[in-house]
């Protein structure tokens, strides 16, 4: 079939069919699979199937999780796009979703258009983070335009780089020879001249601005 490709991996069965339904309605879209965790889904590509453009993945599920799942592809198969959809909105869960290589990460109880715009947009861009993601997901990003024109210092870079990684506050301040105290006024300052309000609405500006490539 022409189009966009798209597999489900969902463990909950019902949902997962529903969403099935949903996006073989979206024009454009595709469903070539519906999967039930990350070893089905490593499973597929072994089998040498059909490769999709665009994982539609669900986090938490048995066996092997969407993290794992999506860090397999991005070592595997790189070319495909990863956007999360899970009822996780804690910020950690968001964080290793988005190192692990997520293009995009949603909530499940979405409206199916804005579900369309996404898939649309990490098809066509690459990516989806935008301020709906930033204020669904705890508000990450405030409202504030972002201008094209912020500069930052070398160290506030270097702080944005390392914030990116699994590393605490702490290990950072360590990293960068830094006290704590220093490394949080760092942190203040970028959140004031990016216009976050948490960790991910820093990890979230340094993907857009292609800062760092997770």
């Amino acid at each position: 079939m022409d189009g966009i490709n798209i597999i489900i991996v969902d463990d909950h069965l019902l949902f997962s069919q529903a969403l099935n339904g949903l996006v073989s309605n979206f024009k454009e879209f595709n469903v070539v699979e519906v999967l039930s965790n990350g070893k089905e889904l490593i499973d597929y590509f072994s089998k040498g199937n059909k490769h999709p453009q665009i994982v539609l993945m669900d986090i938490q599920m048995p066996q092997i999780n969407g993290i794992e799942a999506t860090q397999w592809l991005k070592e595997n198969h790189p070319q495909i796009k990863v956007l999360a959809l899970s009822m996780e909105c804690e910020e950690d869960t968001i964080l290793r979703m988005l190192r692990a290589g997520a293009k995009g990460y949603l909530l499940k109880d979405i409206h199916p258009d804005i579900l369309y715009h996404a898939l649309k947009e990490v098809h066509s861009n690459g990516f989806y983070y935008t301020e709906n993601i930033a204020n669904t997901l705890l508000n990450s990003i405030s409202t504030k335009e972002k201008k094209s024109s912020i500069k930052l210092k070398d160290r506030e870079l270097e702080f944005l780089k390392l914030a990116c990684t699994e590393k605490t506050y702490r290990e950072i301040a360590e990293a960068m020879f830094l006290s704590p105290k220093t490394v949080e006024n760092y942190r203040e300052v970028l959140f004031d001249k990016i216009g976050a309000k948490t960790r991910i609405g820093l990890v979230l500006y340094a993907i857009k601005e292609k800062i760092v490539i997770l």
